[in-house]
């Protein structure tokens, strides 16, 4: 019965998001008060409701409710508990549920927090994103369902979830991708919102207000996206056994896309709400973020393409997907299409100034994000067209993408110190000359100390310190004219803390790909190999057994200078669910490097039996996630800026008088 009560839940949710999509829309055209009253209830219950099911499913899982054949597909009676939880998600029909419920929560929370707007373009903004939850609860309901039934024949025991996903890394990761992925739809809902207003003066205070209101959820999601992409990076790092923590993987490319996007989209909507300028172009950002969110759910979840990230096979979800993925991003760029005329452009600027260094960043990130989606659908058009197998790989990405990052990183700083509307070359030379020199003084000198010199390395280093001193310049100027230094706006550090963590992350790329070693070597009981100026010797190997798999674990030591330093115990699984081979790697992670170990197959038995065994030595490989979590607290800390709040009180206040006048 309980399975029963989690599809009505669904299904009344689905109802209520109809109703939520047509009634306070229909309200803000024929002015129904009512109406327009009914969108933050609709949307806060829809949330109970969809939290009952998501609830319900969980349950099933922990009480292994194999009558549910999406719980028999994914779970058995051996799962530990916390991996039966995460199971909820960890497969194509609770990921979707999954999706709708992070929607909800999106909405419920906008419902809350937006007392200060307009009561009518709340109303829109809850209109639309109860549509989009109406498209994406029928998806669930008609193709995806997890609560159907394997009645009347129920299996004893369940296949149990894919070992892969057996791990820490899938209790955290699709939230947080999923919160970020999600999260795009306020603002995508606030510039549909704003393109809906029909009245000229009232259409001209929207466009401009809008970017004041949407800021802090812009900047909340894309802290939410950093950090799941991090944490995904960091899953593949430690799990898969290969050393790597970023393969251009297709869907890894589907999360990267809406990252780059919406990095100009906080930049764009910054120079809007200052300036008024580029509102077009911060329309066309908004939409294009979520509609790349949506791009990757079909790439995941169509069957298109191979992925060890890919759930679904279905056909009829692909076509559902796509029709869904058409219909949005077709109405919203027909919509933008018809209205783009009306929306009063902004003042001006000169060529040097900071809009122009913001506009340049914001076209390299948007050419950035076209590149990869090129490379990452060039192949799916081709087999399409019966032209071939194709597959594009690192090498196409690396020679792509790493040459536009250049220039963004080298602007970047330029933008912050650069003044609004007009500035000079001269003034600006003066103001980051000795900061670029002492940089590239560092930055050419440094990669001699880590053993050889490079210019990629010199490069990369150089624009990481530049942006360092450049930030602890600024933060030392705000800190020595301001007398009381708590009235710094929290926008202020969290800009420079994130411009920090994209130079730490930078650094963290440069170093681990210049200067990484690898070994694959056969190793016997008592061998020794050496990597990095460590020392690393296996003493033996053991059987063990985990609640339902067992495995091969070794014990290495890892020796510097003749002192073991630490005991490592890779691992090899073998699931009871499945033969297919389990590596669990072992890493002595430290400030400056990483020592990582992973046991490979068995190529000699006996008494004296060999095992092959791959070490790594990765520089500076923590940076690169380190680095993104200052990214995602630059981002929060922006977004909880106490001005924002000040100026939604002072923009809401003004358009109900205006309303009221009019």
């Amino acid at each position: 019965m309980i399975p029963e009560i989690g599809l009505y839940c669904l299904i009344l949710a689905f109802c209520l998001s109809i109703v939520q999509g047509i009634l306070p829309m229909a309200g803000s055209y024929i002015r129904a008060t009512r109406w327009l009253q009914l969108a933050v209830p609709l949307s806060l219950l829809s949330c109970l409701l969809l939290c009952a099911s998501f609830a319900t499913l969980v349950y099933c899982f922990v009480a292994d409710d194999f009558s549910l054949q999406y719980v028999a597909n994914n779970s058995n009676t051996q799962l530990p508990v916390p991996y039966k939880i995460s199971a909820t998600w960890g497969a194509h029909e609770g990921s979707l549920l999954l999706w709708l419920l992070v929607l909800s929560l999106w909405s419920a929370v906008f419902s809350l927090r937006s007392s200060l707007l307009p009561v009518l373009i709340r109303a829109r903004i809850l209109s639309i994103l109860g549509l989009l939850a109406a498209g994406f609860s029928a998806f669930t309901l008609f193709t995806s369902n997890p609560f159907t039934r394997n009645l009347p024949f129920v299996p004893d025991e369940g296949s149990d979830l894919n070992p892969l996903l057996q791990d820490f890394g899938l209790i955290v990761h699709p939230p947080m991708l999923y919160c970020g992925y999600v999260g795009f739809a306020v603002p995508f809902a606030f510039a549909i919102a704003a393109l809906l207003e029909k009245d000229a003066a009232t259409r001209t205070s929207v466009s401009h207000a809008w970017t004041r209101w949407v800021r802090p959820w812009a900047n909340t999601a894309w802290a939410f996206l950093t950090i799941g992409i991090a944490l995904g990076s960091w899953w593949a790092y430690y799990e898969l056994g290969w050393g790597g923590w970023w393969f251009w993987d297709p869907v890894e490319n589907a999360s990267f896309l809406p990252w780059l996007v919406s990095v100009a989209l906080i930049h764009s909507l910054a120079v809007t709400e200052k300036r008024g300028l580029f509102r077009n172009w911060t329309i066309v950002l908004a939409i294009t973020a979520f509609s790349l969110s949506l791009l990757g759910t079909f790439l995941v979840r169509s069957g298109v393409l191979t992925s060890v990230h890919a759930f679904a096979t279905d056909p009829r979800r692909g076509v559902f997907i796509l029709v869904f993925l058409i219909a949005v991003v077709g109405s919203s760029l027909t919509l933008f299409a018809m209205r783009a005329s009306k929306v009063r452009a902004g003042g001006s600027f000169k060529l040097v100034s900071r809009e122009t260094f913001l506009l340049l960043n914001n076209v390299l990130m948007t050419t950035a994000a076209a590149t990869v989606l090129l490379g990452t659908l060039y192949p799916l058009i081709v087999d399409a067209l019966n032209l071939g197998k194709l597959s594009v790989g690192p090498p196409y990405f690396n020679a792509v993408f790493v040459p536009i990052m250049v220039p963004v990183l080298l602007f970047m700083v330029v933008g912050t110190f650069a003044r609004w509307k007009s500035d000079g070359i001269a003034e600006l030379c003066k103001k980051l000359g000795a900061t670029a020199l002492i940089s590239v003084a560092l930055g050419c000198t440094l990669p001699i100390l880590a053993g050889h010199w490079s210019a990629a390395v010199a490069l990369g280093m150089s624009l990481a310190l530049w942006i360092v001193l450049s930030s602890a310049q600024h933060i030392y100027r705000q800190l020595r004219d301001t007398a009381r230094w708590r009235s710094t706006p929290w926008s202020f550090w969290g800009m420079h803390i994130a411009h920090i963590g994209v130079a730490v992350s930078t650094l963290g790329v440069v170093m681990v790909t210049n200067y990484e070693t690898e070994k694959d070597v056969r190793m016997t009981v008592g061998d020794t190999v050496s990597v990095g100026g460590y020392t690393l010797r296996l003493t033996g190997i053991r059987q063990t057994q985990g609640p339902n798999y067992r495995a091969d674990v070794g014990d290495v030591e890892l020796i510097q200078d003749g002192k073991v330093l630490r005991h490592l115990h890779p691992e090899k699984r073998a699931y009871f669910s499945t033969t297919m081979p389990m590596t669990e790697a072992a890493i002595d992670t430290g400030l400056a490097r990483d020592v990582y170990v992973s046991l490979g197959e068995q190529l000699e038995g006996g008494a004296n039996s060999a095992w092959a065994v791959r070490v790594y030595y990765k520089p500076f490989v923590s940076w690169i996630w380190g680095g993104a979590l200052l990214m995602a607290l630059g981002g929060t800390l922006a977004a909880l800026d106490r001005r924002y709040r000040k100026k939604k009180a002072a923009t809401a206040s003004d358009a109900l008088v205006s309303g009221a006048t009019a």
